[in-house]
């Protein structure tokens, strides 16, 4: 299929072109008809599969078709929630690009600045929203924000919000907007309380599912290193150093573990910064800026954080801490080997992460390459010997069958 298939306006087509795309990718060639067509969606896709396209596409051609060129006020037409400042500003970018050749206008609102031009944007009239939760809820509260007008709602990034404890903000943003609204609803991974959530706000929905959160992309070569706990940054300073590694994006748990990685390795000389929840906006987009132009050469993220990284050619992910969840593990080591290119992802496994690493081997199901001729291994015992397994291993999960009535969908009547 191509892009031209899908019967998309001129002016979009014409932005696609531009970009250098002629086929969609699978989400999109899946999402956007169905969106197009005016269906509630549940996508679950992992990064980097083109899953911010499938949405700001079909939303593009929809108001673009509705707005045209009326000299009309702007009202806010379009909604989009996401759970981080980075990847509210990427999907601002991807709007933005496709939609330059039309009258739509667009904004990207969030906290940890100054709220002053945004509000001053929002006076003057926009069709396209961004929004993080926390800064949504405060300039509608402050008499801002009119969803009255709302044609789509995107609920973007899903897992994570509810990771981040935005549940119930979201919860708050569905209820202002209207009810024959179309709700589109993305998560890379869907556990039970994701699809519960989806449920709740999407009438009907289709679904659409595109490389499976079990699967790892072909071109990443797997590397995993059992190593002692206390020795996990001499091997990652060993690495760096020996192979001569650059642009690598590390993988921390917490925010504590991101800023003392750094520390350890500037004090060998290694340009590096971290990225968490704790450092705000500014600081976020400076350093990003710097790691993307190679100024800075190791960049050391927490999980959160990390999903407003988009880079096409990054050659090395590291996890530092193996995560608790084997999906995370999967969305990881996603961020290489993109748009055709490969990548190396390394893991590191102390003792105490044993269980952590059995977990996502039986869900990637991948004969992962073992490195034992390093300097740090385990002081005893093997790695397939039998360890506890750390705690808060085990997650809820399985098949959750929708309850809504293919009635619910007839009877539900779209303004547009």
């Amino acid at each position: 299929m191509l892009f031209e298939d899908l019967s998309l306006s001129k002016s979009i087509q014409k932005a696609i072109y531009e970009e250098g795309y002629t086929s969609p990718t699978p989400i999109q060639e899946q999402a956007i008809p169905l969106i197009l067509a005016g269906n509630d969606l549940i996508g679950c896709a992992q990064t980097g599969t083109g899953k911010t396209a499938a949405f700001a596409i079909p939303i593009i051609h929809q108001l673009h078709r509705i707005v045209g060129s009326s000299k009309k006020p702007k009202q806010i037409r379009a909604l989009v929630v996401t759970p981080t400042r980075e990847l509210a500003v990427q999907i601002g970018q991807s709007f933005e690009t496709y939609a330059k050749y039309t009258n739509l206008t667009q904004l990207t609102i969030f906290g940890g600045v100054s709220q002053n031009p945004q509000v001053d944007t929002l006076k003057s009239g926009v069709d396209i929203l961004i929004a993080t939760p926390g800064r949504l809820l405060d300039l509608h509260k402050q008499g801002f924000v009119n969803f009255d007008h709302l044609h789509t709602l995107v609920l973007d990034e899903a897992d994570q919000m509810l990771d981040m404890g935005f549940v119930n903000d979201v919860k708050k943003i569905v209820k202002l907007t209207p009810k024959n609204r179309q709700t589109l609803f993305f998560s890379a991974t869907m556990p039970i309380a994701i699809r519960e959530l989806a449920e709740m706000f999407l009438t009907d929905p289709e679904t659409v599912t595109v490389s499976p959160v079990s699967s790892t992309a072909e071109n990443v070569e797997q590397r995993i290193y059992f190593v002692e706990k206390g020795e996990k940054r001499n091997l990652l300073y060993s690495l760096l150093q020996n192979e001569n590694l650059s642009n690598v994006l590390v993988f921390s748990r917490t925010k504590h573990g991101a800023d003392n990685v750094v520390k350890a390795l500037r004090k060998k000389n290694i340009a590096a910064e971290a990225i968490h929840g704790d450092k705000s906006q500014n600081a976020r987009q400076r350093v990003l800026d710097a790691f993307k132009n190679k100024e800075v050469g190791v960049l050391v993220a927490t999980d959160i954080a990390a999903r407003g990284i988009d880079i096409d050619q990054l050659p090395y992910v590291i996890n530092f801490d193996l995560p608790n969840i084997p999906e995370t593990y999967v969305h990881r080591i996603g961020r290489t080997g993109r748009a055709g290119n490969g990548g190396i992802a390394i893991s590191f496994c102390s003792k105490d992460e044993h269980g952590y690493w059995k977990d996502i081997q039986r869900l990637i199901k991948v004969d992962v390459k073992t490195i034992s001729d390093h300097p740090y291994p385990w002081h005893a015992g093997s790695p397939d010997a039998k360890q506890e397994k750390p705690k808060n291993s085990n997650r809820s999960g399985g098949a959750h069958k929708s309850r809504k009535s293919s009635a619910s969908k007839q009877n539900k009547k779209r303004w547009y």
